[in-house]
């Protein structure tokens, strides 16, 4: 019968044993599936502009964003399987470290030219006083230079349960090593360096990145 004939008859001319509401299905799936495929394309060359695992293994630098960074607070992150720590000093926490008595300390002027972990106590942009790039942020290791603990960031003071004369700083839990707020070593912890700077620079005025070395200017 022609399709003429079947809408004269009162036909639609559509096979009633067809479930029209399963054909829709059919349809969106097959349209979704083509979406997704799409997806599975691109998706593989978005995440090659990214590092691999391998890449950030190996020590792919890391940027961090200090904004997010509040006075006075501590933000940790992970680089080359090390706790990085990233403290954002305030103004009374700088002057505590001049109150510190050099003579309490194992290595005050950062004379030190041993390694720990495979990296230097701190890079020649760092032979300072704060041991810094900027003053008011401190870049460091956080890992205690005896056993490889995780300090405790101890910015009190005082603090007699730590020490009489405490300004502030870093006690290591585990075995009682004190470092003040650069990470210089207290005489009489069993830590026998200075917590370890890491290679880093500056990519802006708020981007710090951690990996790099920063160049001295020309």
């Amino acid at each position: 019968m022609s399709s003429e004939g079947a809408l004269r008859d009162g036909h639609s001319g559509v096979n009633p044993d067809v479930d029209t509401s399963r054909r829709r299905f059919l349809t969106l799936a097959a349209s979704g599936m083509g979406a997704i495929g799409g997806a599975a394309v691109v998706w593989p060359f978005l995440a090659s502009l990214r590092p691999s695992a391998k890449a950030k293994a190996l020590g792919a630098p890391v940027s961090v964003d200090l904004t997010v960074v509040e006075p006075g607070q501590k933000i940790s992150l992970i680089w080359r399987g090390n706790p990085i720590w990233i403290v954002r000093r305030t103004p009374d926490m700088l002057a505590s470290l001049e109150k510190v008595n050099k003579g309490d300390l194992t290595d005050p002027d950062l004379n030190s030219t041993d390694k720990h972990a495979g990296f230097v106590l701190q890079p020649d942009y760092a032979k300072n006083l704060t041991r810094s790039i900027k003053p008011e942020v401190l870049v460091m290791i956080g890992s205690c230079t005896h056993l490889g603990c995780i300090p405790s960031f101890r910015p009190e003071h005082p603090a007699p349960d730590i020490a009489a004369n405490w300004e502030g700083g870093f006690f290591c839990p585990c075995h009682g090593s004190k470092f003040d707020l650069a990470g210089r070593v207290f005489k009489g912890s069993p830590a026998p360096r200075n917590l370890v700077v890491p290679p880093h620079k500056y990519a802006d005025d708020n981007t710090v990145v951690i990996g790099e070395d920063q160049v001295a200017a020309a």
